[in-house]
């Protein structure tokens, strides 16, 4: 059951503000626990001091932009130029003096979203570097300008590719969505499995989900990422934040956050990689509005797994490997947080369906005369789950 309604939403892309957003070992860098109303000038300093600190041992240093530079470069926000808008604010392709392309994204200084969570991003982006992050070119912090800079990603976001495609536009094949789904995993199993303390990302959906010219995968937006529980803690308590329809429904209900609450965001993008259809979508008939309420039905019925698949597919995939997808699905998306899977099975998984996947002449109805490892393991994991949630 999804954990948000789409009734009254307050804006596209729905956060609530969370004094208590920036990780702790942020926080303690920075001076500790900020409001949203903070002195822009010393957070400012803060964030170019730790900034040059942290890249500084990672080889990898983020870039202090003036305003004008970033005027220059994206023509003074030319609407022209505006690639993308969200709850943090607009975000402008831009072309620096060096003549590398750059995605600008701006502050919208009267949104919900403040200082805080611009510092959050700044931070993680500099101390978390992987090929399936998105990489932070600089930031600028002139006055109360606040402004992030990021390697452009020429094909947008999944759901530019996903949804409402035009007429003349090319659907993503089913190989295609496999290699994005083990993108988006590899990028979570290394915020989950490498990063020390593990980070939980918090808000992972579609249009966060980054591609190149090769839909390459690079997770975006980590303003809302928190450290994930050490030693003997099992959750982080925090105020709930995220995207309506992403959200898992025990961190909905309790504000009890944990690893385990990204994976259900990750079944809920998984389900909309297998359907074409968005998380919310409020333009649809009731009951089926909301992706994870409608698909309950399907998911509990492997003789209606064929009907969830995206009518844009036309067919051109394998039964067996979209049984395998919607399993993987179903159990990121068990309402009891203990049942869904680890990120780093999910990914052992996927890139397994997604090399089969780009195997040439393989037939959508192919199957193998003895069942595979991940067969056995598909099929005996559902098997926990049917007589758990029996």
């Amino acid at each position: 059951m999804g954990c948000f309604s789409c009734m009254n939403p307050r804006r596209k892309d729905v956060r609530d503000y969370d004094e208590d957003m920036a990780p702790r070992s942020i926080n303690s860098s920075v001076g500790g626990k900020r409001k949203a109303n903070a002195n822009a000038s010393a957070s400012g300093k803060n964030v170019r001091a730790k900034g040059r600190e942290s890249n500084s041992q990672k080889g990898n240093v983020a870039r202090s932009f003036t305003f004008k530079e970033l005027a220059m470069a994206t023509q003074n926000f030319r609407d022209a130029n505006l690639i993308g808008e969200g709850g943090f604010g607009s975000v402008f392709k831009g072309r620096l003096e060096s003549g590398l392309v750059v995605a600008v994204k701006q502050l919208n200084l009267e949104g919900l979203q403040g200082n805080q969570e611009f510092i959050v991003e700044v931070l993680m982006l500099s101390l978390l570097h992987h090929p399936n992050l998105v990489n932070l070119i600089g930031y600028c912090t002139d006055g109360d300008q606040r402004l992030l800079v990021y390697e452009f990603m020429p094909m947008g976001s999944l759901e530019n590719h996903l949804f409402d495609v035009e007429p003349g536009q090319k659907p993503l094949s089913w190989s295609t969505r496999l290699k994005i789904a083990v993108g988006a995993a590899r990028g979570l199993e290394y915020l989950h499995c490498k990063a020390n303390p593990p980070v939980i990302y918090r808000d992972l959906k579609s249009s966060n989900i980054l591609l190149d010219n090769d839909f390459n995968v690079k997770l975006s937006d980590f303003g809302l990422a928190k450290l994930g529980p050490v030693g003997d803690n099992t959750h982080v308590s925090t105020r709930v934040m995220g995207t309506y329809g992403y959200c898992a429904p025990e961190y909905a209900m309790s504000g009890k956050l944990t690893l385990k609450s990204d994976i259900y965001s990750f079944g809920v993008v998984m389900l909309e990689l297998i359907t074409g259809r968005k998380a919310i979508d409020c333009t649809r008939m009731p009951g089926e509005q909301n992706l994870v309420a409608w698909s309950r039905p399907f998911l509990k019925d492997r003789r209606k797994f064929v009907q969830m698949v995206d009518p844009l597919l036309e067919g051109r995939f394998s039964v067996r490997s979209l049984h395998h997808a919607i399993a993987i699905t179903a159990m990121c998306l068990q309402e009891q947080a203990s049942f869904r899977p680890l990120i780093s099975d999910i990914v052992m998984a996927l890139e397994y369906l997604a090399s089969q996947a780009e195997e040439k002449g393989r037939s959508h109805s192919r199957t193998s005369s003895s069942p595979s490892q991940l067969d056995v393991k598909v099929d005996s994991k559902r098997q926990d789950v049917e007589n758990a949630s029996s």
